[in-house]
């Protein structure tokens, strides 16, 4: 057969593609991972008792501004990187930095107006433990839905939509872990929540050339 005719073949009978599938179902996998993520922690773990006080709101809503900060971006990066070639459309992914630079200034705001004796419990607070454990294990469905998602898209940087695979399911990890943590100081988050999404990132970034292998 030639060439010419073997094109001809292969144009026929084409369907028009629709462009924005690979994003919607990527979407929709981090609603999913996300409903998952927030029904495993109230169940597991429960709301915290003084939720509805305005201190724990006020909490509450940095913790969730921190996280929602970081999938938001995360998400569209991610949502170019699950195309093939998509890396290439991305100048520079350092603004997701953006929500880690924001918390750490605040927390360095926050101890330095802080008694230095009281640093040690607003670092390490109550619940460095389980926020340790928590945010990668509640991270665990909505990442398995992430790189399900970015499979559809034949991505062609493995690694790093690993990277922002992971970071965006320790991102929705840590929102919903946030309704039922009550150690609110600022260095406690910057360090506990901010440090366990960067390690599902590294998790993300490990796991994603074999889960998202061709």
């Amino acid at each position: 057969m030639k060439t010419d005719e073997l094109v001809a073949l292969l144009s026929t009978n084409l369907e028009p593609v629709d462009r924005n599938s690979v994003v919607r179902t990527l979407y929709v996998a981090i609603a999913a991972g996300s409903i998952v993520a927030f029904g495993v922690a109230v169940v597991g773990l429960g709301f915290r008792a003084d939720l509805m006080t305005a201190r724990a709101l006020m909490f509450l809503a940095i913790k969730l501004a921190f996280a929602i900060g970081i999938v938001g971006l995360a998400l569209l990066y991610l949502s170019r990187l699950a195309r093939p070639g998509g890396e290439r459309k991305i100048s520079s992914a350092l603004l997701v930095a953006v929500p880690f630079l924001i918390i750490m200034v605040l927390a360095a705001i926050s101890l330095g107006s802080a008694p230095r004796s009281h640093w040690e419990s607003m670092i390490v607070g109550d619940e460095w433990l389980e926020c340790l454990l928590s945010i990668p294990i509640i991270a665990i469905v909505p990442f398995a839905v992430s790189i399900w998602a970015v499979r559809k898209g034949a991505p062609t940087n493995l690694s790093r939509a690993g990277a922002f695979a992971g970071l965006i399911a320790g991102g929705v990890s840590a929102m919903a872990y946030a309704l039922h943590c009550t150690d609110d100081s600022l260095p406690f988050i910057a360090v506990w929540y901010g440090g366990t999404i960067v390690l599902c990132t590294l998790a993300g970034a490990l796991l994603g050339p074999r889960l998202l292998r061709w």
